[in-house]
C-alpha cells in the first residue's frame, strides 16, 4: 500500500489517479481505475472510478466507453468476490451499484456482503448502516487491509 501523508488526493480522486497520486488505486482497467474503498467496515469494499474527468454519469460516455466501464465494473466485482470468499468463509455475495447522488463523477460501488452483518441490515442496502460506521477509525482503510487488497489486485491481473 502506498503511504498516505495527506488527503489532498481526495479532492480530485480521478485527477490524482491519472497522475499516479491516488494511493487507493489497485489497477487501471480498460474502463477506469479499480480502487480500494476508504472505509472497510465490509472488508473488500472497492470502487471503480471513471478515468474520464468531467464525466458525471454513464450516459456521458460514448457507447464503447460505457461498455468498457461496465465490463471493468464486472471484472472488479468478480475480483472482489473471489478475494473475499477466500478471505472470509462468511462471504455471501457482491452488490454492484452506480448511484452518483453524492459524488459528481461516474463511479461504481462494489460491496461485499457477509453472513455476520446485523440481521436488520444484511438483506438491505449498505447505505442503511448507521453514520458512525462510515466514519469509524477502526475500519478506515489502513495497513490491516493490505492482505485483502493484494488478493483483489492479484485477481484483477
Amino acid at each position: 500500500m502506498v503511504p498516505v501523508a495527506r488527503d489532498d488526493w481526495k479532492a480530485d480522486r480521478i485527477g490524482s489517479a491519472l497522475k499516479g497520486e491516488n494511493p487507493t488505486v489497485m489497477r487501471r482497467l480498460d474502463g477506469g481505475f479499480a480502487v480500494i474503498g476508504d472505509v472497510q467496515f465490509l472488508p473488500g469494499y472497492s470502487v471503480l472510478l471513471t478515468d474520464q474527468p468531467g464525466v458525471d454519469r454513464l450516459t456521458d460516455l460514448p457507447r464503447p466507453r460505457r461498455l468498457a466501464f461496465l465490463d471493468s465494473m464486472e471484472r472488479l466485482g468478480e475480483a472482489v468476490e473471489r478475494a473475499c470468499r477466500a478471505h472470509d468463509p462468511a462471504f455471501r455475495r457482491v452488490n454492484l451499484e452506480i448511484l452518483g447522488n453524492t459524488d459528481p463523477f461516474l463511479h461504481a460501488h462494489v460491496w461485499p456482503r457477509y453472513a455476520w452483518e446485523p440481521d436488520e441490515i444484511r438483506p438491505r442496502p449498505v447505505w442503511l448502516y448507521p453514520p458512525e460506521r462510515w466514519h469509524d477509525p477502526a475500519t478506515a482503510l489502513g495497513p490491516q487491509h493490505d492482505a485483502l487488497r493484494a488478493r483483489i489486485t492479484d485477481r484483477l491481473a
